[in-house]
């Protein structure tokens, strides 16, 4: 009886593997390309974001100098002595009522701009380059400018006050005075930016609400407060975040306003916190500010959340 040979073992057809390196090129391209196009930026961030974030941490556990080849390990002595430094609290002072006086403002006025922009107007592009072209001035000229407009004795504000009785007023020595000068600046340089963000923003809010509240009766205010605020409540949340980050931040203007001074005036009356790290760092006290850097990030933080919790919480509704 004669045996039957054993069956050949089947080739995978061609046109079967061909789809299978098809299907596993396109599940590696969804899977992988995502982090191919991201990782440029998680490159730089890791490099100019991350890296001197940590390493600033290090830098403040330890009396850093350039004076010294030694860094000795302190741990928290320098946080421990910034918490009772006078100069730090007076800074924070500053810091947070120069952002307030600046800020609050900034933010209502921005919207009140962007929402009479919303509306049909002619030359709206003119008006809109014309909000950004105080962004893109130079913070140098800006602050020139303005120092010779809150001049003591030549100033045309005291000018201005001098029409209503007011004396003369030194802006720049007073605490209350030079944080409302500075705050000024900082309004007129971003205040057209916020309200160019918010007209857009506004710009994708239906326009059959604001018809349908026109036939209701409903005033341009009322529309404002009750359709468009609401509507762009994560704008709103976005932007106050942002200008209060920028308000912690804050460097420029004291430090040009002050002819350059990093303790912010004889007394320290508009030094923030950015003076105060620039003005150790001056000193070569590496280790100092570092710790000043890092508690100023741990009140950014505390700030954005807590504005963000706050706006939030309103609801949208602002007015």
């Amino acid at each position: 009886m004669a045996t039957r040979a054993p069956d050949r073992p089947t080739a995978v057809p061609r046109h079967r593997s061909e789809r299978f390196g098809r299907q596993l090129a396109y599940r590696l391209d969804v899977k992988a390309s995502p982090y191919a196009y991201v990782m440029p930026f998680l490159l730089v961030f890791c490099a100019f974001g991350l890296f001197p974030l940590v390493y600033t941490a290090w830098v403040s556990l330890h009396d850093w100098t350039l004076l010294s080849d030694v860094h000795k390990f302190v741990g928290l002595d320098n946080f421990a002595f910034l918490l009772g430094d006078d100069y730090f609290w007076n800074a924070t002072f500053n810091t947070v009522s120069i952002g307030l006086v600046s800020t609050v403002p900034q933010l209502l006025l921005a919207i009140w701009l962007a929402h009479l922009l919303n509306r049909p107007l002619r030359a709206q592009t003119l008006f809109r380059v014309t909000l950004l072209l105080p962004n893109v001035t130079s913070v140098v000229a800006v602050v020139v400018i303005f120092s010779q407009l809150f001049g003591r004795d030549y100033g045309l504000i005291n000018w201005v006050l001098s029409w209503f009785g007011v004396g003369a007023i030194d802006w720049n020595a007073g605490t209350a005075s030079s944080h409302v000068a500075i705050s000024t600046m900082i309004m007129w340089r971003w205040t057209g930016y916020n309200a160019l963000i918010f007209l857009a923003a506004m710009q994708a809010v239906p326009r059959d609400l604001y018809e349908a509240a026109t036939i209701d009766g409903a005033s341009g205010f009322t529309q404002l407060r009750k359709i468009t605020i609401p509507m762009i409540k994560p704008t709103i949340v976005f932007v106050v975040i942002t200008s209060t980050i920028g308000a912690m931040q804050v460097v420029a203007e004291p430090l040009l306003f002050g002819t350059y001074s990093p303790t912010g005036g004889p007394d320290r009356q508009y030094q923030t916190l950015s003076l105060f790290i620039y003005e150790n760092f001056a000193k070569l006290d590496f280790g100092y500010a570092s710790a000043i850097s890092w508690m100023m990030f741990v009140f950014i933080v505390i700030a954005a959340g807590v504005n963000y919790l706050l706006t939030r919480r309103s609801g949208g509704n602002l007015t």
